[in-house]
């Protein structure tokens, strides 16, 4: 029987998880004429064979026995995993967001598979909302869209094949875990030995990534700012809605990537909230941490974590937006070229992980976003259409306020979430967001216009 080890990628997301619930989510908003608990759970159940992980534990061995391993759940119950909540009333956005703020404060069990799905009925409008979250060891965030993906059909008709027979395989003795460790040390001795046979390449190898790693703890310390706190227990969360057509326009008129639009309407709302807070000479230039994927090819059955990390300076003291934009995209494209290192080869633990932290903790970035490709087309689940979704990122150190964006059949969404007493005025920085994309919008416009009208007259 294979061992099924976390990778080094996957381990990373466990470490800050004693002081820093490490989930990945999503909110949704479901048309909940049709919904039914029964047939989510049908329905889900006939899928299950297609995430393994969905079923598995998380265990932790005694020292000597090797890294964390994926486990198969022997008491496996898929109604631990699915329930509902009534949100309070009159049932708008806010009780929603009230009512997953108290769902996520409470921890993922690691006696049970490291997920959940809840819906949230007694909204006014006769919708339902739906909060699914994972830990981030089991997915970053495209896996988890591909995950979620897994769970969903293209039309309304609801589809329940019979699932292929499961029953879970036990989990490894001491002395299987402890032969599979011996051996991965083995296999390590052997990489380093194999290294140093071949110091030219490994050199090469080393100093291609020095820009990528001097960018995440070597570039000059910013100035505090507010934003600058310790992320506590408290959440405070948000929606913003756009489309993706009208996100697209404004990349193409500002020779941009979509990326670079989101980066520039956080930095607008970033401009907005330190300057109502009365640091508007402060924080000039801030930066973000921008995840960069490792995959190749379709992300269809994505699982696990591949990602770098990229820190992207923002002129959060230039007012213009679409001048901001051009100098974002500009910085963007020079760092993207450059190699980077995945997220599981650098030190967090022991006294190297001590050192990269406080030099981490020096470049004060205090802010994360998150580009997600999600389906292009309408999805249902268990019937139900999917009206809008939302994606919902953890929050880490001084990492205190996230921003991620998904594209779902048309749509640009945002889900921001922030530390709840680190951003009691969390509405200012929405409103910055949502004035930048209109003034985008605008002048990108206007820029087409301009364009097709010389085009015309040429």
């Amino acid at each position: 029987m294979a061992i099924d080890r976390l990778t080094p990628e996957d381990q990373v997301m466990l470490w800050p998880d004693a002081i820093w619930p490490q989930d990945i989510g999503a909110l949704a908003f479901l048309d909940g004429g049709g919904f039914n608990l029964d047939c989510v759970n049908e329905v889900v159940a006939s899928r299950l064979h297609l995430v393994p992980r969905l079923r598995q534990l998380l265990r932790v061995p005694p020292p000597g026995l090797g890294s964390p391993l994926w486990v198969d759940d022997p008491d496996f119950d898929l109604r631990r995993h699915i329930g509902t909540a009534v949100v309070q009333s009159p049932g708008g956005e806010a009780e929603v967001l009230v009512a997953v703020e108290k769902l996520r404060a409470r921890r993922l069990d690691r006696a049970r598979p490291l997920w959940e799905m809840w819906f949230l009925t007694g909204l006014r409008d006769g919708r339902v909302a739906m909060f699914i979250r994972t830990h981030h060891s089991v997915a970053d965030g495209i896996a988890g869209v591909a995950t979620l993906a897994s769970l969903l059909d293209v039309e309304p008709d609801i589809t329940v094949a019979a699932p292929p027979p499961w029953s879970p395989e036990p989990a490894p003795t001491d002395a299987a875990l402890l032969a599979d460790a011996a051996e991965a040390r083995r296999a390590r001795r052997w990489r380093r030995i194999s290294s140093l046979a071949h110091p030219v390449a490994t050199a090469r190898r080393a100093f291609g990534v020095l820009p990528a790693l001097r960018e995440l703890f070597a570039d000059p310390g910013l100035p505090p700012t507010s934003l600058d706190c310790r992320v506590g227990p408290r959440r405070a969360a948000a929606c913003v809605r756009t489309s993706l057509d009208e996100v697209k326009n404004v990349a193409r008129a500002s020779e941009s990537k979509v990326n670079d639009v989101l980066l520039t309407a956080m930095a607008g709302g970033l401009h907005a909230l330190l300057g109502s807070r009365g640091e508007a000479g402060v924080g000039a230039v801030m930066r973000v941490y921008v995840p960069v994927s490792l995959r190749h090819g379709q992300y269809a059955g994505a699982r696990g974590n591949e990602i770098a990390q990229m820190a992207v300076p923002v002129p959060v003291g230039e007012p213009d937006p679409m001048r901001r934009l051009r100098a974002i995209a500009a910085e963007t494209r020079k760092r993207k070229a450059r190699v980077r290192p995945s997220v599981g080869t650098l030190p967090f633990t022991g006294l190297a992980g001590r050192i990269a932290l406080k030099l981490i903790e020096r470049q004060r970035v205090n802010v994360e976003s998150a580009d997600l490709p999600g389906p292009p087309v309408p999805m249902y689940l268990a019937g139900m259409r999917i009206l809008e979704l939302f994606p919902l990122l953890p929050l880490i150190g001084r990492v205190s306020l996230g921003v991620g964006a998904l594209s779902y059949a048309g749509q640009f969404n945002l889900g921001i979430v922030a530390d709840g007493d680190g951003y009691p005025d969390l509405d200012v920085f929405v409103a910055g967001v949502e004035e930048d994309l209109r003034a985008l919008a605008l002048e990108a416009s206007v820029v087409q216009s301009a364009t097709a009208a010389a085009a015309v007259s040429g």
